[in-house]
């Protein structure tokens, strides 16, 4: 095989690699959409009944595309040539039946048919949807040719008054793109300045660099005339040479004339036509498929720089994206169980990196303690419950039958009891929000744990497992902040009791009588007394508290999360760890379709290096 040769074969399986990679067609700032558009393609554009089928079959060599009358190619026909070694057998692939040879010829033409029907059915709508076709056979050359619809001016019965606008712009879609060779197929038997495939060409291609002409039924012109004028270059001029075609007549076509006996007799035509014997040599569709083939290395070593640029970049996204997905999960139990350790450490490092504040999240904890806990604390009902009413009530019934001698120590002990209740509420309510805080945490350190999104079951499992240590924690933490506040209830601070009977001593002045004791000053002074024995306590719980949730719940959390989560794992068995990773498989299927890509790019990379500079 010639440099030339690897080098058009070379882009072609580059071509059908992205084809069936499903790269083809997709948005236009993937990479791998962009390694398509950068890779040359011949499209062949023409009027309907121009010839473009006669002339793709004459290329090919072989009989193998729809024929009717009106609007035959209905959806862009992607037709990829792989030439083989001489003596090979002939054979056809479509790339939605990949396991599917065909060697006969006209069951290509009715799968084309079929698969055409199958996107727009049985009518003459049209599908900007691709039929990829590859055929190897040592009679061809190594092209990329697409066959598109056949431009027309009316719509026929059955089709949309749109249809010409359609079809214009799914063509446009195509020869567009400054990659695309525009093979322009114009009859010989029609005025040149008419042709739809030269105005067209002429609109995005101007200066003529990306297109050849080709002309059709030369052998059908009107005797003493003659297409001279346009093959030389005089009526329309392009900067590569035109090409006259002489198609197989119907009468040929209806008697199925082999394709090697059609271009044989092309050759003859040629070599004995008094108009055109002089330019034989470079007239006939065997000359057309070199000349394009010849075209197209010229092209493939001009961009040779910029595809190896775009295939860089696509195996650096690749690897990357690889790196980011994951490797494979082994099957063996003690590389899971080692696989598990090592998603369970990465969540816990970035647990605690969260409460540390390393990452945001951990300062909302600081933020009960310093803010909603003392918020909670004033606001419990003490003006209520040191009411002048509430006090008289409850030292009263303390008293009981017989009044008090020197301070109401029962009604004190009441009181103080009653009051120190209250504070139950904002230490429950403590734990409570650090749990929630901790709750969150774990929500996020999983979300942003990459490792874990592989795992979308593990992901549940761990979130579930977490919870409960953190629910086990906070039942712990609850136990201990209300035997915090039970224990100030349980014993009242002594000193504070034998300064009400030296404030009476110090006045120097007798015990009031028993009606003075329940005079309102007397109510006032008690719950005066009693509202400063509860602000101590207040100032001691909005410290004592804080240190017990964090030595209950953060500390926990922080050393032990998983403890529990780590000794059920140990006793799972390989099938059950199996399961605890079964992988998302619309992420098992983006790694393996990364993985066919990276393969793809280093093999057309390294071949690019093999036949890139060989002359």
């Amino acid at each position: 095989m010639t440099t030339m040769e690897s080098l058009i074969g070379l882009v072609n399986r580059i071509q059908r690699a992205c084809t069936v990679l499903g790269d083809y067609g997709g948005d236009d700032n993937n990479t791998f959409s962009s390694l398509w558009e950068a890779l040359p393609s011949v499209a062949v554009v023409g009027g309907q009944s121009s010839g473009k089928s006669s002339v793709l079959e004459s290329i090919v060599g072989r009989d193998f595309l729809p024929r009717g009358s009106g609007i035959v190619t209905r959806r862009p026909l992607v037709l990829q040539l792989h030439k083989l070694e001489t003596g090979s057998q002939e054979y056809a692939e479509f790339l939605h039946l990949p396991r599917r040879k065909f060697t006969d010829f006209s069951l290509v033409r009715q799968e084309i048919q079929d698969e055409t029907d199958r996107v727009t059915g049985k009518t003459k709508q049209i599908s900007p949807i691709p039929i990829h076709l590859s055929i190897y056979s040592p009679n061809v050359v190594n092209l990329t040719l697409i066959d598109l619809p056949g431009l027309t001016k009316v719509a026929i019965e059955g089709q949309p008054e749109s249809i010409v606008q359609e079809i214009e712009a799914m063509v446009r879609s195509y020869v567009e793109k400054p990659n695309c060779i525009i093979l322009a197929i114009s009859p010989a038997n029609q005025d040149i300045a008419t042709s739809d495939a030269i105005k067209l060409s002429r609109e995005v291609d101007a200066t003529g660099e990306r297109t050849f002409g080709v002309l059709t039924k030369l052998d059908l012109m009107d005797k003493g005339t003659n297409a001279l004028d346009v093959l030389e270059g005089r009526s329309y001029h392009l900067q590569h040479p035109w090409v006259g075609i002489v198609n197989r007549s119907q009468a040929d076509i209806n008697r199925n004339v082999d394709m090697i006996v059609a271009r044989r007799k092309e050759r003859e035509y040629f070599a004995s036509s008094s108009d055109y014997g002089h330019l034989a040599n470079k007239m006939g569709s065997e000359y057309l498929a070199k000349l394009l083939s010849q075209h197209l290395e010229s092209v493939i070593r001009a961009r040779i720089p910029s595809i190896t640029s775009l295939i860089n970049k696509s195996i650096e996204e690749l690897e990357s994206e690889m790196d980011h997905l994951g490797r494979p999960i082994a099957l063996d139990a003690g590389a899971q169980l080692y696989s598990i350790l090592e998603l369970c450490r990465a969540f816990e490092r970035i647990f605690k990196e969260h409460l540390d504040g390393g990452r945001p999240g951990g300062d909302r904890i600081y933020h009960v303690f310093d803010n909603q806990l003392p918020a909670a604390l004033r606001k419990l009902p003490f003006d209520r419950h040191l009411s002048l009413q509430n006090v008289r009530k409850v030292v009263s019934e303390a008293d009981g039958y017989q009044p008090h001698l020197i301070a109401p120590e029962q009604g004190y002990r009441r009181l103080i009891e009653g009051a120190l209740g209250y504070f139950r509420g904002p230490a429950e309510a403590s734990v409570d929000a650090v749990n929630f805080v901790l709750k969150e945490l774990v929500r996020k350190s999983i979300a942003e744990t990459q490792e874990l999104k592989r795992f979308p079951t593990f992901q549940a499992e761990l979130a579930a497992a977490a919870n409960e240590a953190l629910e086990r924690f906070r039942e712990e933490s609850k136990k201990t902040n209300l035997r915090l506040v039970d224990m100030e209830s349980s014993y009242l601070t002594v000193d504070f009791f034998r300064r009400l009977p030296q404030e009476v001593e110090k006045s120097g002045t007798p015990a009031p009588s028993n009606i003075d004791r329940y005079a309102e000053g007397h109510f006032r002074r008690i719950a005066s007394n009693v509202s400063s024995y509860i602000g101590l306590v207040a100032d001691s719980l909005r410290i004592t508290i804080p240190k017990a949730v964090v030595y209950c719940q953060v500390r926990q959390a922080k050393q032990s999360l998983l403890n529990h989560f780590y000794t059920q794992i140990g006793k799972k068995e390989g099938k059950q760890l199996s399961q605890m990773l079964d992988e998302d498989p619309a992420l098992m299927e983006r790694r393996q379709q990364c993985a066919k890509r990276l393969e793809l790019y280093k093999a057309a990379r390294d071949e690019i290096d093999s036949v890139s500079w060989v002359r």
